[in-house]
């Protein structure tokens, strides 16, 4: 034993258990008059917001919540999704968030798999909801308790479907002096689940830690300033909105809270409330740039984080025009959301926009508090060199990784084979040690034995100034076995043939790499605004469908 390990042992004095439900504390104790929640015509400081999060745990420790116990929530971004983020954690139970736009089955086969106890279920959702929990009880015998969220701002159908509603249990109890967090902060704060695009989806576990880390990073990473004003654009049920519910806690933010993603609506909050960032997919930005100016008037400089697929010049230029700062960033689920980003150089203002465009659009470098992000050979676990051209799998070890994989064991030996975490993702290094994803491994279209990357077919097809949306998946080809097809979503007022676009590829592509066929039709897409290939390859029956 060292000398050092000698009458120096943890204590509450010196050691605390890193979890993101301490900024919430810190902002009710030192900035508690200011603003935290605002959402319609409600209005919530940072005091009532930690009053109303400590009933609601109350509330759910009443209902026999606690450490391990999994509460599902069906909610758009309002504040009682907000609350769930500081609540559930600090009864170190593990928060659950639902995609708004599953069907009934695979929403009881979630809520089963997690053995959820609780849900909470906006009345928007009442029927959907009303056939899952169907599903639930007659095919698995589970029966949560149902606290139903009745939102002034929400004016549709919808019946109650429990025996508690949210607003009436807050005020039956009192708050909990303190939210406590966990007493290890290796336990799980969350389960999310990945798309499920063939069978069933896999339950991401996270855990305190990296929760706490990764919202640290967020505010790090993109350097925000305290007191921001951050618009809820990107889902929450989406990995836990990447964290930002606990960076804006951290930072003393206002939520500016919004039910649903309509262009309109988001340019009238941005200039009603003064707000400086938010985050979305690229059909998110792509909306804003191409809105009526004059709902932009009025807006100040807005700063944009894109994740997704690669922002391409039409949409960087855009934002350009319209006084947006884009920052790109790179993620999974299965690594809280965003662990790396395209940190930007002074020295890429000064190049041509077609190298800005190159540079931005690479995955970029980890998050300050990863601990390793890099490109390795997968069969042999060695790094690529920093060539640009050697082909590996990005991939992640560290803090801001997950727990695992709730109930697969297989799944999650093999996601961390060789002491790394394996994305799925193809990429290079490049000299300046930037990743640059080259495609998903499924997403490799193979030509008459040639590789070709739907990523960088995309990004010629995003350069012709008619495209809003596209997505390159393999078709069947009977000469070359695959061949790329092209769907594609043109911008409203533009116009574009097929040929057209296909003489644009040829100018920017090698000849074996330009779709042989484009279909103007829409392009399916998930809650988050990522486009869903697998119904694409589906579509085009091609032999990549079973990806």
């Amino acid at each position: 034993m060292s000398i050092y390990d000698q009458d120096l042992e943890r204590n509450p004095a010196n050691y605390v258990p890193l979890s993101p439900v301490s900024f919430v504390e810190r902002s009710a104790e030192v900035f508690g008059d200011l603003p935290a929640v605002v959402h319609g015509g409600r209005r919530y400081s940072w005091r009532e917001t930690r009053e109303r999060s400590a009933r609601l745990a109350a509330a759910l420790g009443a209902l026999g919540v606690g450490r391990g116990t999994t509460v599902s929530v069906m909610l758009t971004n309002t504040p009682e999704m907000i609350e769930a983020h500081y609540a559930v954690p600090a009864l170190a139970a593990v928060l659950n968030t639902l995609n708004t736009r599953l069907d009934a089955p695979l929403l009881a086969w979630q809520m089963q798999h997690c053995e959820a106890a609780v849900l909470i279920t906006d009345l928007e959702f009442a029927p959907v909801m009303a056939e899952a929990l169907r599903i639930l009880r007659e095919q698995h015998g589970r029966t949560p308790a149902v606290i139903d969220v009745c939102d002034a701002e929400y004016s549709g159908p919808g019946a109650r479907l429990g025996g508690y509603e949210y607003e009436a249990l807050l005020a039956a109890h009192a708050p909990l002096a303190h939210l406590p967090g966990p007493a290890d902060e290796w336990d799980a704060i969350a389960v999310s689940y990945t798309s499920g695009t063939t069978g069933n989806p896999k339950g991401v576990v996270t855990h305190h830690r990296g929760a706490y880390l990764n919202a640290v990073c967020n505010a790090v990473s993109w350097a925000m300033p305290q007191f921001p004003r951050y618009l809820w654009t990107l889902p929450l049920f989406h990995c836990n909105g990447w964290c930002f519910p606990w960076t804006v806690a951290l930072l003393t933010g206002t939520h500016v809270c919004l039910r649903k993603v309509e262009v309109r609506a988001i340019l009238e909050a941005m200039r009603l409330h003064g707000v400086d960032h938010y985050c979305g997919a690229p059909i998110v930005h792509n909306m804003l740039i191409n809105a009526d100016p004059a709902w932009r008037a009025g807006i100040r400089r807005v700063r944009a984080m894109v994740a997704g697929a690669a922002p391409p010049a039409a949409m960087i230029e855009g934002m350009q025009r319209i006084g947006f700062d884009l920052t790109h960033v790179y993620g999974l689920t299965e690594t809280y959301g965003p662990a790396a980003l395209c940190a930007p150089r002074d020295a890429w203002r000064d190049a041509s926009l077609a190298e800005q465009v190159r540079l931005n659009g690479r995955q970029g470098v980890r998050y300050v508090l990863e601990e390793g992000m890099t490109v390795i050979e997968p069969r042999t676990m060695s790094p690529v060199p920093p060539s640009g051209e050697a082909l590996g799998e990005v991939m992640f070890r560290g803090n801001i990784v997950m727990k695992g994989y709730l109930k697969n064991p297989q799944a999650t030996s093999e996601a961390f084979a060789g002491g790394w975490f394996h994305t799925g993702d193809l990429g290079v290094l490049e000299p300046d040690r930037y990743v640059k994803i080259r495609d998903r491994s499924k997403d490799v279209i193979i030509s008459g034995g040639e590789n070709i990357s739907s990523l960088e077919v995309e990004d010629a097809l995003y350069r012709h100034p008619a495209v809003l949306a596209c997505a390159v998946v393999a078709r069947p080809d009977p000469k070359w076995g695959e061949s790329p097809l092209a769907y594609v979503e043109l911008k409203s007022g533009s116009a574009a043939s097929a040929e057209e676009l296909i003489q644009h590829c040829r100018g920017l592509l090698a000849g074996y790499k330009v779709p042989r066929e484009v279909r103007f039709e829409e392009i399916p897409k998930t809650a988050t605004g990522k486009i869903q290939k697998f119904l694409l390859r589906e579509r085009a029956r091609s032999a990549s469908a079973i990806g």
